[in-house]
């Protein structure tokens, strides 16, 4: 099956050239998100200032639905262009970044990076309804989850390794390089794009304005709901990663090796999703993904390093089935006007949580011990389910 999606997606240029834009930018992505944490660390010897990095980075997420109106309010192939551009001239800045007192220019960076991230998102969004048949979007989506899966695997060695050699500056450099290839890439497409309307609105009333449709709407509103609630359990879940280690004897590295096979789970899914999506429909894909979830979170409660590693696979598995549903769900029933400010408002609503999970987990696992966490976490998942398997027909449009 893997093989026949993949050449299913590939065989459509515009599908196979944005394909080929994510995996380029999003090698760069995953290596300097990892390094520049490593950076800071090694400049003051900080915890906090290295987890201000990704902080920096995801804090644009929260003002999306507003950055995600610029999507609107141009052509969005030209808009990817400029985005990738942008970066790749941005980034060698970091060469100036050779002391503690000149980690601003790497935080100043690190915001506009986030910022630039989100706007690309949308745009991307908005622009593969125009650019790939609608018949592939839930398998684009899904090959874009394995994507950017699998760079998040292979990348951040890669960094670590450059880095350890050269230094931060040169992993930046190689990001920038990526960014200029992707743009390149995103040159090649063919696509017409009719221009945005004239008469477009100032961007608060836009952001409103995508922001109550995607609210309204009866389909997609679970969908969103369902992947926000999602993103928040997985950040109390990855909270306990840790004490899932020690609780097995093993020292903190054990973590990565957890990640790793969480990964794969991930970039299964994302080859799987499209068929899938066409054979469930969007509500059953992503709340037969959620139990999955929430079966293995429960299992993790056990101390058995077997036991251990399946759950992360499978939590890999079934954590992306929400996500690419949804935005499935978004680019279909979302009009093209909208979509790049109902995009980023979908992912503002559903990846925020995760931030906020992540803290409140932080918090109870300090109170309360992993196994019993783990437990209730995954029982309490399970309940999510049911809104998304009610009324739901067996099979999406394709």
């Amino acid at each position: 099956m893997a093989t026949w999606v993949v050449t299913r997606v590939l065989r459509d240029r515009n599908a196979g050239l944005c394909l080929s834009a994510v995996v380029v930018s999003g090698f760069g992505s995953s290596a300097l998100w990892l390094v520049s944490g490593v950076w800071v660390k090694d400049l003051t010897g900080s915890d906090g200032l290295a987890a201000l990095c990704v902080f920096a980075l995801w804090a644009p997420t929260l003002v999306g639905p507003a950055l995600g109106t610029l999507a609107d309010r141009t052509r969005r192939r030209p808009l990817l262009i400029g985005t990738n551009l942008l970066l790749a001239a941005l980034l060698p800045v970091l060469f100036a970044v050779d002391a503690p007192d000149r980690l601003w220019i790497l935080f100043t960076v690190l915001l506009v990076y986030g910022a630039a991230g989100v706007v690309h998102d949308a745009a991307e969004s908005a622009l593969i309804v125009s650019a790939v048949d609608r018949s592939l979007l839930g398998d684009f989506n899904g090959l874009r989850m394995t994507a950017n899966e699998g760079m998040k695997l292979l990348a951040p060695l890669a960094g670590a390794g450059l880095y350890a050699v050269y230094g931060g500056a040169r992993v930046a450099l190689l990001d920038a390089v990526t960014f200029a290839l992707a743009a390149g890439v995103y040159a090649l497409l063919r696509t017409h794009e009719a221009p945005p309307p004239k008469a477009a609105s100032d961007w608060r009333a836009r952001t409103a304005e995508g922001t109550r449709r995607l609210w309204a709407h009866p389909r997609l509103r679970p969908l969103v709901l369902a992947g926000g609630t999602t993103m928040l359990f997985a950040g109390v879940n990855g909270a306990t990663v840790y004490a899932v280690a020690e609780g097995l004897g093993h020292s903190p590295a054990y973590v990565g090796l957890l990640y790793a096979v969480q990964g794969t789970g991930s970039v299964v899914t994302g080859v799987a999703a499209g068929p899938l999506l066409r054979r469930l429909g969007e509500r059953r894909f992503a709340g037969y993904g959620i139990a999955l979830t929430a079966l293995a979170v429960t299992a993790r409660a056990l101390p058995y390093d077997a036991v251990a590693l399946a759950s992360a696979a499978v939590i890999g598995a079934g954590l992306p089935c929400v996500l690419i549903a949804a935005l499935t769900a978004v680019q279909r029933e979302t009009p093209g006007a909208l979509l790049g400010t109902a995009t980023a408002t979908a992912n503002t609503l559903m990846f925020a949580p995760n931030a906020a999970g992540l803290a409140v987990g932080a918090g109870l696992v300090e109170l309360i011990d992993h196994q019993v966490l783990l437990a209730v976490l995954g029982l309490v998942r399970l309940v999510t389910v049911v809104p998304l398997l009610r009324s739901q027909p067996s099979r999406a449009s394709a």
